[in-house]
């Protein structure tokens, strides 16, 4: 299994690196984390979390006396954030409120390129009694998004690291798909508990283990985008090539005026074009045997009809099966002398010759 990851992520690195541009681009693209979050009451997950907007603005500044002066004229109303979140690489849209005496959010933040969230290392599989499984790492569902002893950049980073710790305690911070947790982990790695590796587990690293989507949110329909990229500063607004221009004619019914989830696609509602208004030509117009006959919608299913009709009767008649409208009952056999078998006789008994005596 962990062969066809492999090929699967060189395949996808190579055609990230035929569009350098692209990916230079992606990767340049920076906001601000969010490393601690006070106020329970905002919708805001520390580590996962960027803000990438304010108010309708991008963030390009690294100046967080900026963004506090931002927040600050915002004090007794509401102020409109971009959230970027690093399961499932979506964006979203909150309102929060600032309080009047003190106009702060209660969040600690740091400028951060949002590439650094594609340092993840997916746990493919355990082994029995390996450091791994005695830490309590579980596959497929486990995620090792960092460490506390450093930063880990890289797909050889973290196994760089794990050689700086052998026969050592090493802490690591571990995200649950399933359960939607985040733990701190302590493991041992060692090359002497009996297999492979100094871990004893199997981990993916790439395109192809990212983060997914809480399991709480709904599955991305056909034609979704699993990915989004947050816009950069500098990259200019293209309108996209599916919306049809306001000037040109179009066939489809305006969108409805209801409010929408930005999550959703909702498809488009095709309708066919009407039909051009045009009067038949009259009998008298055209010549002899161009009318014809207008077809019958269901002249089709008729014709089906009558070749079940004639396939069923033609089976009854090879099996001899009678027909249920006006069938008679098949005559009576003829009748005919009884034969009786004739009796057993017992044989007669043949009287034997006597010898006659005579007297002289």
């Amino acid at each position: 299994m962990s062969t066809v990851f492999g090929a699967l992520n060189r395949f996808i690195s190579r055609l990230d690196s035929e569009s350098p541009s692209q990916s230079s681009r992606d990767r340049s693209a920076y906001g601000f984390q969010v490393l601690r979050n006070k106020n329970l009451e905002i919708p805001i997950e520390p580590w996962y979390d960027f803000i990438v907007g304010i108010n309708g603005r991008q963030v390009d500044n690294p100046d967080p006396n900026l963004f506090a002066t931002e927040i600050r004229n915002c004090a007794g109303a509401n102020v409109n954030l971009t959230l970027w979140n690093a399961k499932g690489s979506r964006s979203r849209n909150i309102s929060l409120p600032v309080p009047t005496p003190s106009p702060t959010l209660g969040i600690t933040l740091q400028w951060t390129p949002l590439s650094v969230t594609e340092d993840v290392w997916h746990v493919l599989d355990v082994i029995e009694n390996s450091p791994a499984d005695l830490a309590g790492l579980l596959p497929y569902g486990d995620y090792i998004v960092g460490t506390p002893e450093g930063n880990v950049h890289g797909e050889a980073g973290l196994g760089e690291l794990v050689e700086d710790y052998l026969s050592r305690s090493l802490r690591l911070y571990v995200y649950n798909h399933e359960y939607a947790v985040t733990r701190l982990v302590t493991l041992t790695p060692s090359r002497n508990w009996g297999g492979s590796g100094a871990l004893g587990c199997v981990l993916g690293f790439g395109a192809l283990h990212r983060l997914p989507i809480p399991m709480t949110e709904p599955v991305a329909g056909p034609g979704e985008t699993l990915f989004e990229t947050a816009r950069v500063s500098n990259e200019e607004h293209r309108p996209s090539s599916t919306q049809p221009e306001s000037n040109s004619p179009s066939i489809y019914p305006p969108p409805s005026s209801a409010p929408q989830s930005p999550d959703m696609l909702v498809p488009a509602s095709m309708a066919s074009p009407p039909r051009p208004s045009a009067t038949l030509p009259t009998a008298a117009g055209l010549p002899k045997g161009a009318m014809r006959k207008p077809r019958n919608a269901a002249a089709s299913n008729m014709a089906f009809d009558e070749y079940f009709r004639e396939g069923e009767q033609k089976s009854k008649e090879e099996d001899f099966v009678p027909s249920s409208k006006n069938a008679a009952p098949p005559p009576p056999p003829p009748k005919s002398a009884k034969s009786v078998p004739p009796q057993a006789k017992s044989p007669e008994p043949t009287a034997e010759p006597q010898n006659e005596e005579k007297e002289e």
